[in-house]
């Protein structure tokens, strides 16, 4: 339920932008949003002559099935999106264009040439991500498309910012600078969206919203009346002042997701200095509740397995926190490598730690494919099961319940916590941890004294594929982990003229 609900809604800024750019140079598009219950086949047009495919490392044996399929009709793929910023050397195998930051001038280029590059794709990027992106009033028709296959809640997808000032070392924008978007063409789509809809639902996508705070306030205070906008927006806790977020509530803002992470790491972003362990809990606490006081609904997000982390603590502390701050919503990711994504992956890959899962499980929680610095795989497991069903046991969703105001907070943190985020997650990690103890295969795959792949991921890769697992190329169920080295190593012989064996 959760999926059909609200996955056209999570539908990525940039493959719409795409598809303004083609047609502003005079090609005809068609724009496909999946949401993962369509027929990908049904839906593309017959007569097609190339293919963009925006997509999440997650969905990345998925893109390579279709872009082989679309190979054999004669038609040529390009690959953008986080996958392809991530994992560009093996995309380049699958795809004819493989795409980095990606502007208007990429995309003619691409346009341009428009030709088959096989076995090989070419990797093409921008020196930095766009200047501009096409706004609401640009996107509306393809925002159209995806919203229609939503079927109550709709939330149009803005930008007000690229890049990220902070510097988490695990994350892709921490390298990336900081870009404000222009501030007319945000007040032009708000007053745009007002013709569209009696009350619009605004989802921002930028990685820290609100980091110029009193010039994107000032903007939406201009631009519409006061709280005729809902706002969803992603933030630090270091810029969610009590201050703030009452000029938020007052401008409409229904929901706000901070990143907490770490107890131990990461101060600048919670806004909790040197604290660590239970004094950064109780600061972290305090703060979220103060946020609920004016923001009905509000997820908190962490990171479990960082290498600061070690015992049961982090994840006591974790319970205590839930307890401490019944109304909101825990986000628990799984440390996890993409590629490329972040110059940290490095140093994963120079300590041999980062395990070659299928892209398909990368998602933050379906294999967390780095290799505990202070855990025994089925410790770390025993501990994600037990702050999991400790955070979906009934007694926590009652208490989330009470603690939240409105229906829709209130129905979004029970169906969560029944779907496969909550309850789902419980019987996975189970099975998961009961093969590390049974399944000798399996437990050496995680402890890395093989490179055989348990049958069990393959399986569910050919499941969930479906029809599209026949097209899925050879090879592209695997990938090596560590090309991001091994490529940064190459570069630095390039430079010094050394040659190096890999």
């Amino acid at each position: 339920m959760w999926a059909r609900v609200m996955y056209p809604n999570f539908a990525s800024i940039m493959p719409q932008a795409v598809a303004v750019w083609c047609k502003a140079e005079g090609h005809h598009v068609t724009y496909v949003c999946y949401t993962g219950f369509e027929n990908l086949t049904e839906e593309l047009p017959r007569d097609v002559d190339l293919v963009f495919i925006g997509a999440f490392t997650e969905a990345a044996q998925l893109a390579y099935a279709l872009s082989n399929q679309l190979h054999s009709l004669g038609v040529i793929t390009v690959l953008g999106g986080p996958h392809a910023r991530c994992y560009p050397q093996d995309a380049q195998k699958y795809f004819d264009y493989v795409l980095g930051f990606t502007n208007k001038s990429v995309i003619r280029d691409v346009l341009q040439e428009c030709t088959r590059h096989r076995p090989v794709g070419i990797h093409m990027t921008a020196n930095q991500q766009p200047v501009n992106v096409p706004g609401v009033r640009e996107r509306w028709e393809y925002i159209q498309l995806a919203l229609r296959k939503a079927p109550l809640i709709k939330m149009v997808p803005m930008l007000a910012s690229l890049g990220c000032p902070y510097t988490c070392s695990f994350c892709i924008d921490s390298t990336v600078p900081y870009q404000p978007l222009n501030l007319d063409v945000l007040k032009d789509d708000l007053r745009f969206l007002r013709t569209k809809y009696r009350r619009p639902i605004v989802g921002w996508h930028d990685p820290n919203f609100g980091v110029r705070f009193d010039d994107i306030m000032g903007m939406i205070e201009e631009a519409v009346p006061s709280g005729s906008i809902d706002f969803i927006a992603e933030s630090s806790l270091s810029l969610l002042s009590e201050q703030h977020v009452k000029r938020m509530k007052q401008n409409g803002f229904k929901a706000l997701l901070p990143g907490v992470e770490s107890w131990y790491d990461l101060g600048n972003k919670s806004k909790t200095g040197q604290s660590q362990g239970m004094e950064k809990v109780r600061r972290v606490s305090d703060h979220v509740n103060m946020i609920m006081r004016y923001i009905p609904y509000v997820q908190t997000n962490f990171v479990l397995g960082l290498d600061g982390d070690e015992g049961p603590e982090p994840f006591e502390l974790t319970k205590r926190f839930v307890d401490m701050t019944p109304g909101a919503f825990p986000g628990y990711s799984q440390l996890t490598a993409f590629g490329a994504s972040s110059p940290l992956n490095l140093e994963y890959q120079r300590d041999n730690r980062v395990l070659a899962f299928p892209f398909h499980f990368l998602d933050n929680n379906g294999a967390m494919n780095i290799k505990p610095r202070n855990y025994e795989w089925h410790e770390f497991y025993g501990h994600v099961i037990d702050l999991t069903r400790y955070t979906f046991s009934k007694r926590a969703v009652l208490r989330r319940l009470r603690a939240n105001g409105g229906i829709v907070p209130r129905w979004m943190n029970v169906i969560r916590a029944l779907s496969t985020e909550g309850r789902g997650r419980i019987e996975y990690f189970t099975g998961v941890r009961q093969h590390l103890v049974d399944n000798h295969q399996f437990r050496a795959f995680f402890e890395q004294e093989t490179s055989q792949l348990p049958s069990v991921y393959s399986k569910t890769v050919q499941e969930d594929l479906g029809s599209m697992w026949r097209w899925l190329p050879p090879g592209g169920l695997y990938h090596d982990p560590n090309v991001y080295l091994k490529s940064e190593i190459a570069k630095n012989s390039e430079k010094t003229g050394r040659r190096l064996v890999v």
